[in-house]
């Protein structure tokens, strides 16, 4: 990689260094640094507020004459010319509030499919071959305490984890570096989502109207028309989604699933390039004219720009997570811990079925998967992502909850019978949440996380990998850069030297790690850089992004991508594209995984490189990592 600038050491206190430079070589810097970067604490407070919601339910369920029951079984009626729905409070909860619950599930769904971690069957078989047989191993532990009588068929009970707990769990009592371990339970957790909706669909169905089934699908037909609709999408949207849940509920089929059908139904992509360009002129010309018309139409070019699946997951999110959840718990968790209660579900079958398929069954059944899948070598996982690691997410997935005890009240009808299976899913949480934190604890004593800082995770892949110099060179130095950084710029001139010192000697590997709060356009710049290597052109591209650091718009990129004679459309396409995404986060995820949160950082032979790195101390480790022969002096 060619650059016109200087080779320079480290910068010193008289250089130019920004915040993000600078911050992770300071600690207390490092540590006001992550805290300005918005690393936030939206799972941990999901999951607090969840906890919280649970205990008041507990509580307020076992005061001395409580009115838990009697006012969730207080009753709520929209009549229209003597027709209607009656739901009680209990009911609005769980097929009508959590219908948006289903709703931002399926937009998850749809978006790693289309966008995310499922979009790549290679990257997708380790979760999803996990996830099926956490789905399915657990449901076997249940039946073989409960094969017959009325509990049998509450096997549901046990197939699905909480995400929102597990996500808070896992940021709580999680290794400090998580790496890929958050994506792949994140993956597991989708395809676990789909199989519980499934299961809802299929076996607590009780029976069906044809003609309300009818009415459902003719709106699920209008609403995946609404993607042509230029105006008023929003409204329309509702009125449909309304349509579909009413006549969902009139057919008896559970009418949340309506949430999962339309957000699958909602379309999702990356920004299209004439999408942001019309937004800008807009925004343009309510700059140079303020005024009510050039607002509205600023306001909806910039909104048709995001797709309507990135648009509406922002808007629900917080609301489900911090709302929605909560108010289920609270209905749904009040259990009578009177004597005689706990004494009849700790001697049940069905309370002890749930806490063993929830526990052990998820831990076997996804930790055991794994094992097979890797080493039958039908998948690989992801660097860091050791079993043990594996291991203690699979612990959390024991912990149940939502889904759990949305389908209690599906499968359970006998209130003393929903109790006892409430109490297998408070106990089967607590067991999760307490063995996923000794397996974390055990895997960070054998394996510490300092030692993993200070080595490569992912070793140098030729078919993945940008590499300059052959493949078998006896040594080999890795980067992790930034192309809007300064001082990656500068250290062009070092690696220059370094590179014509040893020849063919010495491979030089580059990886991204876009510092996107100090340097806004570095991670679209990475993603032109990988879009130009699908065309052969990586080492082309990256000089002249160095070299033009104060433009690295969509248009400046697109005109390098032109001067180096490249497919233009493609180009475009190729930056969008969920490959390109996910081998830009994939190089991200490694640094975070061996904390790594400044450019440039280089590893030399595998091992991580700290100080300077000016030629001659570049060279000088070189050598010394070398084993095939005698080292070659560093110049003076």
């Amino acid at each position: 990689m060619t650059a016109p600038a200087e080779p320079v050491p480290a910068p010193g206190p008289a250089a130019e260094v920004t915040e993000g430079d600078m911050a992770p070589r300071f600690p207390r810097l490092r540590k006001l640094f992550y805290q300005r970067r918005g690393f936030s604490d939206s799972e941990k407070t999901a999951a607090a507020l969840l906890l919280l919601a649970t205990v008041i339910a507990l509580i307020w369920a076992n005061l001395p004459g409580s009115s838990y029951d009697e006012f969730w079984r207080s009753t709520i009626s929209l009549q229209v010319s003597g027709n209607g729905i009656t739901l009680d409070f209990r009911s609005l909860v769980n097929e009508a509030l959590m219908t948006l619950f289903f709703f931002v599930v399926g937009l998850e769904v749809k978006r790693e499919f289309a966008l995310g971690e499922l979009s790549d069957w290679s990257r997708a078989v380790v979760p999803v071959s996990a996830a099926i047989a956490g789905l399915a191993i657990p449901a076997l532990i249940f039946l073989a305490f409960n094969h017959t009588g009325q509990t049998s068929h509450a096997w549901g009970v046990v197939i699905s984890s909480d995400t929102a707990f597990l996500l808070g769990a896992l940021a709580i009592v999680g290794p400090r570096l998580p790496g890929h371990l958050r994506i792949f339970l994140l993956a597991l957790a989708v395809v676990d989502d789909v199989g519980a909706l499934a299961v809802i669909a299929i076996f607590y169905t009780d029976q069906l109207h044809f003609l309300p089934l009818v009415i459902a699908a003719l709106g699920l037909v209008v609403i995946w028309m609404l993607r042509w609709l230029r105006f008023g999408q929003g409204p329309a949207y509702l009125v449909f989604s309304l349509v579909v849940w009413g006549a969902l509920y009139a057919s008896g089929v559970q009418p949340t699933l309506a949430g999962v059908a339309i957000a699958l139904l909602i379309p999702v992509y990356s920004p299209r390039r004439m999408d942001v360009e019309r937004a800008a002129e807009l925004s343009r010309a309510f700059r140079q004219s303020p005024n009510p018309q050039y607002a509205q139409a600023a306001v909806r070019g910039l909104l048709s720009s995001v797709s309507v699946n990135d648009r509406l997951h922002t808007l629900y999110s917080p609301y489900t997570s911090f709302i929605i959840l909560p108010i289920f718990a609270l209905a749904n968790a009040g259990v009578h811990l009177t004597g005689p209660t706990l004494a009849a579900a700790f001697a049940s079958p069905l309370t002890w079925g749930i806490i063993v398929g929830l526990v052990v069954g998820k831990f076997v059944g996804i930790t055991g998967m794994t094992v097979l899948v890797k080493t039958l070598k039908i998948g690989v996982l992801a660097p860091g992502l050791t079993f043990g690691r594996v291991a203690g997410g699979a612990a959390l997935s024991g912990i149940g909850f939502t889904i759990s005890l949305f389908i209690i009240d599906l499968a359970i009808p006998d209130p003393v019978l929903q109790d006892e299976a409430r109490v297998g899913v408070l106990a089967a949480t607590v067991i999760a949440f307490v063995l996923g934190w000794a397996v974390f604890r055990i895997v960070d004593k054998v394996q510490p996380p300092s030692r993993m800082s200070l080595v490569l995770a992912r070793p140098v892949d030729p078919k993945r990998d940008h590499i300059k110099g052959p493949v078998d060179a006896p040594m080999s130095l890795v980067e992790y850069g930034d192309f809007e950084c300064p001082f990656c710029s500068r250290a062009t001139g070092s690696i220059d030297e370094v590179r014509a010192h040893f020849g063919n000697d010495l491979q030089y590997i580059w990886r991204h790690l876009p510092l996107t709060k100090v340097h806004p356009h570095a991670t679209l710049a990475a993603r032109a850089g990988e879009a130009a290597a699908l065309q052969g052109k990586f080492f082309d591209m990256a000089p002249i992004m160095f070299s033009h650091q104060d433009a690295l718009e969509l248009d400046d990129l697109l005109a390098y991508a032109v001067t180096l004679d490249l497919d233009i459309d493609r180009f475009e396409e190729d930056m969008r594209s969920s490959d390109v995404v996910n081998r830009v986060r994939d190089d991200v995820i490694d640094a975070e995984l061996m904390d790594v949160h400044s450019t440039p950082t280089f590893f030399v032979g595998g091992k991580r490189h700290f100080g300077p790195y000016d030629a001659a101390t570049l060279i000088r480790e070189l050598n010394e990592s070398r084993t095939d022969r005698p080292v070659t002096p560093a110049p003076r």
